[in-house]
């Protein structure tokens, strides 16, 4: 049986993809960092060192578009971009975990 087919990426700019590439990117690098995960400090501190260049290439993306005149970010079709990515999983990984408190 074959996995259920995932819905279609929107329609992006090559600006919006590079951005949305770049994000995500940068949040699986911030889950890797979260004092809240388990892991190791070694870990941490490579994602943390790598967060840097993820952060100038995020900065990259988004200068690339103002200078092209993509002065808005379309939050609907970017949010359904990051959904189809598994944006959910990736991003929730920076949050704290819940309270488990008993």
């Amino acid at each position: 049986m074959l996995p259920p087919e995932l819905p279609p990426l929107p329609a992006l700019t090559r600006a919006e993809g590079e951005l949305i590439d770049r994000y995500l990117e940068a949040a699986d690098l911030l889950g890797r960092i979260n004092p809240a995960q388990t892991g190791d400090t070694y870990r941490g501190l490579r994602a943390a060192q790598a967060l840097v260049r993820k952060a100038a290439e995020l900065r990259d993306a988004l200068t690339l578009m103002h200078q092209r005149g993509e002065t808005e970010l379309h939050g609907d079709t970017l949010a359904r971009a990051l959904r189809v990515l598994d944006g959910e999983r990736r991003t929730a990984r920076v949050t704290l975990p819940p309270d488990c408190v008993g």
